[in-house]
């Protein structure tokens, strides 16, 4: 069984029962996105890869400027309450900060 497929048999299974009164919220269509549960003051969320949710954007017609934007205004900018997905930039996605579209910046 793949790696992704792992990951959302887990959320699947595990995630009602472990979880309880705080469901995991799944974006649909990116379960080859998902790489792990992560928890914030209690809560569980699941996390995507920002770079392979734009990627997968791009696969569908947007182009780059176009998927960054409409992830970072209707995906990783849209609150639906506890249990809202989180996004992870790996180390080797994170620019120095000269463009403001970008998340980080240097310190």
């Amino acid at each position: 069984m793949s790696e992704r497929n792992r990951l959302r048999q887990f959320v699947d299974e595990v995630g009602d029962d472990l979880f309880g009164e705080h469901p995991l919220l799944l974006m649909d269509g990116y379960d080859d996105c998902i790489v792990g549960v992560a928890w914030q003051f209690g809560k569980p969320m699941v996390v995507y890869d920002r770079r392979r949710v734009i990627q997968k954007l791009m696969s569908d017609g947007m182009n780059e400027e176009e998927a960054t934007e409409f992830h970072h205004f209707n995906q990783s900018g849209a609150w639906q309450g506890v249990g809202t997905p989180a996004f992870l930039d790996r180390p080797e996605d994170i620019t120095s900060g000269e463009d403001d579209s970008e998340p980080w910046t240097e310190q």
